[in-house]
């Protein structure tokens, strides 16, 4: 959810980018094809990366059955 100060932030950060000068950066220029090739795909893989990482992690988890047939309520590690 986004806070008040951050779409404030938001809503002038095209303001902020208006007032930098044209020639204030030099070589800021436009990204050789294959150099924004391979960011595209470097950020398509550490993306990839992070759902399988969040599947592995919230993926329900088999647990032993117990010996005596008892479910054990507020006692960790036994239920």
């Amino acid at each position: 959810m986004l806070l008040p100060g951050n779409i404030l932030l938001l809503l002038l950060l095209p303001v902020a980018a208006a007032q930098i000068a044209p020639g204030s950066c030099s070589g800021c220029g436009p990204l050789p094809l294959p150099l924004l090739a391979g960011l595209v795909a470097a950020d398509a893989v550490v993306s990839l990366l992070i759902v399988v990482v969040v599947f592995i992690c919230a993926r329900p988890r088999d647990r032993p059955t117990q010996e005596d047939g008892k479910v054990y309520i507020n006692m960790p590690g036994r239920g």
